[in-house]
């Protein structure tokens, strides 16, 4: 019990500086093109937990055998990669299409991962609720009600979130499979690196950073490299440690509520009647996907 509380507690402040990350990614798009501004937080957020690794190294004694640190290794390292992958995908989607999407809607359609999960998880095997079913809808309507224009319909960055929302549930789905194998600081540092190596091909063949863009969104990128990468991505690690993947999207998602709240506190952002009663549809769908999951039930 006190290991699924402090899961729990780590997962809800990921979803709040998750959901204020929109507002700071929204800002960094006034300074730099979106894949630079993602392979900077990556180095940064990478960089930030190297101390906290070599802290632990001397502070706690390694007892482990060399065939156990052999192990360790490898499976470090492909968690490392393929966390860091799915997140390189989510990412820079998202990020680009940052560029032309508000924070706060931006943060909603991103939180279609709560659906994509159970889906994604049905199709390796696990059960189909009725619950998750209906949610699916209310997440259609909700959807519809918040990005569909009757002018041009659903506008093509809308369009892109929802893709971005899938290698999300992706990345939940990949950390739920090495979380309890892998130490959650190591694995998060490493999975930087491997986004910020990902990321500096898309600069080199699309784009033409400087320094003085760089400096100029140094709180930006601090917040989006140090605290969100650096520290939430650590904390969603460890939360999912020991809680359901289905569970731990729920919580997750709540950042499109502080998405939009940043967004309107931060950014002076608003959204229509129209686009709110679509963001209540998400959430209802989004709650009611996660009705009486049981852990148990995980593996």
């Amino acid at each position: 019990m006190k290991n699924k509380i402090s899961s729990n507690i780590a997962l809800f402040l990921t979803a709040l500086i998750w959901g204020l990350s929109f507002v700071a990614q929204r800002a960094g798009m006034e300074y730099m093109e979106p894949f630079t501004f993602n392979m900077v937080r990556s180095v940064l957020g990478g960089l930030s937990l190297i101390p906290v690794i070599l802290w632990v190294k001397i502070s706690h004694p390694d007892k482990r055998t060399e065939r156990r640190k052999h192990f360790q290794h490898i499976n470090l390292t492909r968690a490392g990669i393929a966390c860091g992958t799915a997140l390189f995908l989510a990412m820079s989607v998202q990020q680009y299409c940052m560029q032309y999407v508000g924070a706060g809607k931006g943060g909603f359609i991103t939180a279609l991962y709560i659906i994509f999960v159970p889906i994604i998880s049905v199709l390796l095997g696990a059960r189909l609720k009725k619950e998750v079913i209906i949610s699916v809808f209310l997440a259609l309507i909700g959807l519809y009600l918040l990005c569909f224009k009757s002018h041009t319909g659903f506008d093509i960055y809308d369009l892109l979130l929802m893709l971005s929302a899938f290698f999300y549930a992706i990345h939940i789905l990949v950390v739920d499979y090495y979380s309890s194998t892998v130490h959650p600081v190591k694995a998060s540092c490493l999975q930087f690196f491997v986004m910020a190596i990902l990321s500096a091909v898309l600069v080199l063949l699309f784009e033409n950073p400087n320094i003085e863009s760089i400096i100029a969104c140094k709180i930006p990128l601090i917040y989006a490299g140090v605290v969100t990468c650096g520290v939430a991505y650590t904390l969603q690690i460890y939360g999912q440690k020991y809680t359901l993947p289905v569970l731990a999207s729920l919580i997750l998602c709540l950042e499109s509520v502080f998405a939009v709240i940043g967004g309107i506190l931060i950014l002076g952002e608003s959204l229509t009647i129209k686009e709110f009663l679509g963001c209540s549809f998400m959430i209802s769908g989004v709650i009611l996907s996660n009705l009486h999951s049981d852990k148990n039930k995980q593996k």
